[in-house]
């Protein structure tokens, strides 16, 4: 169950989501440009999150390999 706390810090988020959007409507910013930007400040917020995705993704398609006989196992 959400606390107030949760609701609170949510709420905010989508006013803010909300705002930012509208500006964007407002000041022509096409939707690609406003998800990249998007993403760009998020990514900004959570330093090592694209490197960890990265690692990841590395990691995904490497078990991919093994998975069709591409490579061994080690």
């Amino acid at each position: 169950m959400a606390t107030r706390t949760d609701k609170k810090w949510k709420s905010e988020v989508r006013e803010l989501l909300s705002r930012a959007a509208q500006l964007s409507v407002e000041h022509d910013v096409d939707l690609d440009r406003f998800v990249r930007q998007s993403y760009a400040a998020y990514f900004a917020a959570r330093p090592g999150l694209q490197e960890e995705l990265a690692d990841q993704q590395l990691a995904d398609q490497i078990e991919e390999l093994r998975r069709n006989g591409r490579i061994a196992l080690a």
